[in-house]
């Protein structure tokens, strides 16, 4: 497959866009309160925690009340913000990559659809990124990306009738995937079938390399494509190999360029939750 050629204008541009985009998410993280079961919409500080335990005489008795213990819930769901948010910064990044690149409108880049309410009505589930064939006007890129989707379809064993028919591509982005939730998959997989039924091809984009063995194997028997981020040139693997060549935007380079900012961000955010102190 030859690629067209990647434009380097953008790279610089588009840096502050993209950094705002996944940045913006993980900030919040910062301002992570633990809730200690209460529920509520907003968790507890540090003086309302020791209230709370020291009222508890089980809890009192063994010292909990300690400011550490406060520090430590603070840190436990303060990292599993930190994932997600990082994962909901660069769904954010990946749908502008393909609105800036491929010259989409945003709602050429997303896919949704509604499914039937058990008591009435419906609700809308929605993927991350989208390309439809009709709105790349690049005839170039267009050819490059058809032939993509074509090829996976082929390595996946879509029926030769089903992938005529396709219409286009839609992605489910992900920062990782180390979680063996069932209820996740199936809800995954439950779009794909959907996917497939609206003519477009689904595929899941990993970030990084982290994904568990088995969930790859059930997502592609599925007839999930599937993107991690290792290091290789294969955009049939390889989430910025696709970027580079099949979308035309270097988003190693990205990453790459900014990974000071990017790791001094996050580090003033784990410094916070590592903290007793309330935000």
């Amino acid at each position: 497959m030859k690629a067209p050629t990647v434009s380097n204008t953008s790279a610089s541009r588009l840096d502050q866009e993209y950094l705002d985009a996944v940045l913006g998410p993980i900030r919040k993280c910062a301002n992570y309160t633990p809730k200690f079961g209460q529920g509520g919409k907003d968790g507890m500080t540090l003086e309302q925690f020791q209230r709370h335990y020291q009222a508890d005489q089980f809890y009192s008795w063994f010292g909990l009340d300690n400011p550490l213990m406060y520090a430590a819930h603070k840190a436990a769901g303060g990292m599993t913000s930190v994932y997600r948010q990082i994962g909901i910064g660069c769904e954010a990044l990946f749908r502008k990559m393909l609105r800036n690149e491929l010259g989409l409108s945003d709602k050429d880049a997303r896919w949704s659809y509604e499914v039937p309410k058990a008591n009435g009505g419906t609700r809308k589930l929605s993927l991350d990124g989208r390309i439809p064939f009709h709105a790349v006007k690049d005839e170039g890129r267009l050819e490059t990306i058809k032939d993509w989707v074509y090829q996976q379809a082929d390595f996946l064993g879509v029926d030769e009738s089903v992938k005529e028919n396709l219409k286009g591509v839609v992605f489910e982005v992900r920062q990782g995937y180390k979680s063996k939730d069932s209820k996740r998959q199936n809800a995954d997989i439950s779009n794909a079938a959907t996917a497939y039924t609206k003519a477009y091809l689904p595929c899941v984009v990993v970030l990084s390399s982290q994904i568990d063995g088995d969930i790859s194997s059930r997502y592609r028997g599925e007839r999930w494509a599937l993107l991690t981020g290792g290091s290789g040139d294969d955009p049939f693997e390889s989430t910025y190999a696709f970027a580079r060549d099949i979308v035309g935007y270097d988003l190693a380079g990205f990453f790459q360029r900014n990974e000071k900012v990017l790791r001094s961000e996050v580090d003033q955010v784990l410094r916070k939750l590592l903290s007793p102190e309330t935000p």
